[in-house]
């Protein structure tokens, strides 16, 4: 069996695992506690040690520019399909699906098979890109997310000080950004991993290795979805696995681009599963909702965990398919019509399940009138 397949069932089987432990952890607190341990800890050590195991290759500099450009398209372009799938506009569920459908976590996802089918180059090629990712979903999600909070809280007639104040402090406060901060200013300073004293290095590892098996538990014991819930979930994925293709094919077409490796490296990439961090982020502004009750939330942590649950298969799967296609790529005719197939798919599911909806409607009006004709009819 292939090893990045092996590696596939490892982190799926942590999430089954997750949902087996549902029965042990019956208190909510209890699975908030593993949040805190992976947002206090386990998570600022690993971007902690990404930061400074980055090797920065001025030929490669435009590869971030263009992971970068991805996240931002996906991040204005959802929002216009999002309400065909039944997402309405300034709902929880709405800002959450916002975050999280543009953010890639390709370490977890694409990293492995990339290494396995198309060698050591693509994957520091794929490390490489993966930085104007990091700044998109560290950085700019970061400062949407507490945007739109301070937004909402102020609406809700919540003036606890200017946006920019509370904005401020919990930057600073946060573990995550303090890890950032001191990483970047190492790096600033030609620090890095190997210029940490041996106790230090040895810790942040240790923890930043408890990081993927905590992340993948926690989406198993936190995951409820419904019937509704995933098909909708399963929608957006769909259509965003459809734009990533679209958006490839036209890259491609653009640039001139007729290596097979460097196609399918831009496919596997954008098709990366959904990233933990922006869901980081919700969790911070949910902690921080938690005292002061507005009358509404900013994010539903729920629907943030079913997509993350949902994400990482499908992407697998897609990533999987593609690696294994060939020269399949190679015609770019073959990218957008697999790209138009996946957006066909997201849109007609809700098209179908409006239907089925609107034909239920129909028949319970039907049952109702045949109903007070035989009432009417005895009377």
């Amino acid at each position: 069996m292939d090893i990045g397949f092996q590696k596939t069932i490892v982190f799926l089987f942590f999430i089954f695992i997750g949902i087996l432990l549902k029965v042990k952890f019956k208190s909510k607190e209890e699975i908030t506690g593993i949040k805190k341990i992976i947002l206090n800890l386990a998570l600022p050590a690993t971007i902690f040690i990404a930061l400074l195991g980055v090797k920065v290759e001025l030929h490669l500099l435009i590869l971030p520019l263009l992971a970068l450009g991805l996240n931002l398209l996906l991040f204005f372009l959802m929002p216009l399909v999002m309400p065909l799938m039944g997402v309405a506009k300034g709902t929880p569920e709405f800002r959450t699906a916002r975050m999280l459908i543009p953010s890639l976590a390709p370490g977890l996802s694409s990293f492995p098979f990339i290494m396995e089918f198309l060698g050591d180059d693509y994957l520091a090629m794929a490390a490489m890109s993966d930085l104007g990712n990091k700044v998109f979903v560290l950085f700019f999600l970061y400062l949407v997310a507490m945007n739109w909070h301070y937004g909402l809280q102020a609406s809700d007639g919540n003036k606890n000080g200017t946006k920019l104040k509370p904005l401020v402090k919990a930057m600073v406060s946060e573990p995550v950004n303090v890890f950032i901060g001191v990483a970047l200013l190492l790096l600033a300073f030609g620090f890095h991993m190997d210029s940490l004293p041996f106790f230090l290095s040895e810790t942040l590892e240790k923890l930043s290795l408890i990081m993927t098996p905590l992340v993948l538990l926690f989406i198993g014991l936190a995951v409820k979805i419904k019937k509704k819930q995933f098909f909708q979930i399963f929608s957006l994925l769909s259509i965003r696995a459809g734009l990533v293709l679209l958006l490839s094919g036209i890259f491609v077409v653009a640039a001139g681009i007729e290596a097979k490796n460097d196609i399918l490296l831009t496919i596997a990439f954008g098709l990366s599963a959904c990233s933990f961090w922006p869901y980081a982020h919700i969790a911070t502004v949910d902690s921080m909702e938690m005292d002061n009750k507005p009358k509404n939330k900013t994010f539903s942590s729920d629907y943030g965990v079913a997509i993350l649950a949902l994400s990482f298969p499908l992407s697998t799967m897609l990533i999987l398919a593609t690696l294994n296609s060939g020269s399949f790529f190679v015609h770019s005719f073959n990218i957008f019509m697999v790209a138009l197939v996946l957006l066909a798919i997201g849109i007609a599911i809700p098209m179908v399940s409006g239907l089925k909806k609107k034909k239920w409607s129909e028949q319970r009006i039907i049952d109702h009138e045949l109903k007070a004709t035989t009432t009417e009819k005895a009377a």
